[in-house]
């Protein structure tokens, strides 16, 4: 008997995703992508959330918009048998079921905290869709500023990703493992890459192409130990591992410790008086990686850029 042709059929849905309130799109969104200048994560002069899922057949394009203070509406175009998983992995992304009432109550018994608690209240900690995508962003942005690290990663994603049209956007998906992997050094070093990071994601790739380790096995571990796997790749430090724990896994039990950024952020936020972060952290206990969101927005609210319209 001939073999049947499957019809791809595609489709332009709208769902209602509940939040776990307070949530606030805008803040959640400003901490994902970092800068205004990021490419894949994009935010309309409207204040809709816009981006283009990599690891589908089809392209899939969501859009998420927040009228309500209890839902998002999301718009998922693509193959109509897809929408259930990019649905699933656009939850997971935005944070909608994360419950911080003991971040923002403990936020108050900190002086210097709990005004900027206070005015980003509804900031939900995001989580990139794959952890390679989180292994990417961790290693780019070692030991560079923002500003350095965001210039990289957005001549990567120009090299090597795909665009996509959608209406007068133009979206980038963010490139996969084999295309890093099929691409050479020479294009890779031209986006910015040094010699030890370009190593280091070519290990990373290696390892999680081959079964050495992936999400799996990263979630069924206490961070401790997640950490410690992580760092089994030479090129992941004790901070890389922290940061994919943290916006790969959306592990809220760890902070990233000795990093020049969140230590001028601190300064900024908490003033010159000398500050026992020890003491801060375990008074923030499990959810003190709430910190690090809160301390990346205060340098984006210094830089006007939270909640700003992506640069085209």
């Amino acid at each position: 008997m001939a073999g049947r042709t499957v019809k791809t059929v595609l489709a332009n849905a709208q769902y209602e995703v509940a939040v776990t309130a307070p949530y606030r799109l805008d803040l959640t969104v400003s901490v994902l992508r970092r800068l205004s200048t990021n490419i894949v994560d994009v935010l309309t002069p409207q204040g809709h959330y816009v981006r283009a899922l990599g690891g589908f057949d089809n392209p899939i394009i969501v859009r998420v918009e927040q009228q309500r203070l209890a839902t998002l509406t999301a718009t998922i175009e693509g193959q109509i048998a897809d929408h259930p998983r990019a649905l699933t992995i656009l939850r997971r992304m935005l944070g909608v079921d994360r419950e911080l009432s003991y971040f923002d109550h403990a936020a108050t018994s900190i002086p210097w905290l709990g005004p900027l608690a206070l005015r980003m209240r509804g900031v939900k900690p995001p989580r990139y869709p794959s952890l390679w995508e989180a292994c990417v962003n961790a290693i780019v942005f070692q030991q560079v500023s923002l500003v350095a690290a965001s210039s990289i990663l957005r001549r990567l994603i120009l090299a090597l990703g795909t665009p996509i049209k959608c209406g007068d956007l133009v979206l980038w998906k963010f490139p996969g493992i084999e295309s890093f992997t099929d691409a050479g050094d020479d294009v890779l070093r031209a986006a910015g890459l040094s010699t030890n990071k370009l190593a280091a994601l070519r290990r990373v790739a290696d390892a999680l192409l081959s079964g050495r380790f992936d999400e799996a096995a990263l979630e069924e571990r206490p961070s401790p130990d997640a950490a410690a796997l992580l760092c089994q790749i030479k090129g992941i430090g004790p901070w890389t591992a922290t940061v994919i724990l943290l916006r790969g896994l959306g592990r809220l039990d760890v902070f990233p410790m000795n990093d020049s950024s969140v230590a001028r952020n601190l300064t900024a936020v908490a003033g010159p008086v000398p500050l026992d972060i020890d003491q801060v952290l375990s008074a923030l206990g499990a959810q003190r990686g709430m910190l690090y969101y809160h301390l990346l927005l205060a340098r984006l609210e210094a830089r006007g850029d939270v909640g700003r319209a992506s640069v085209r």
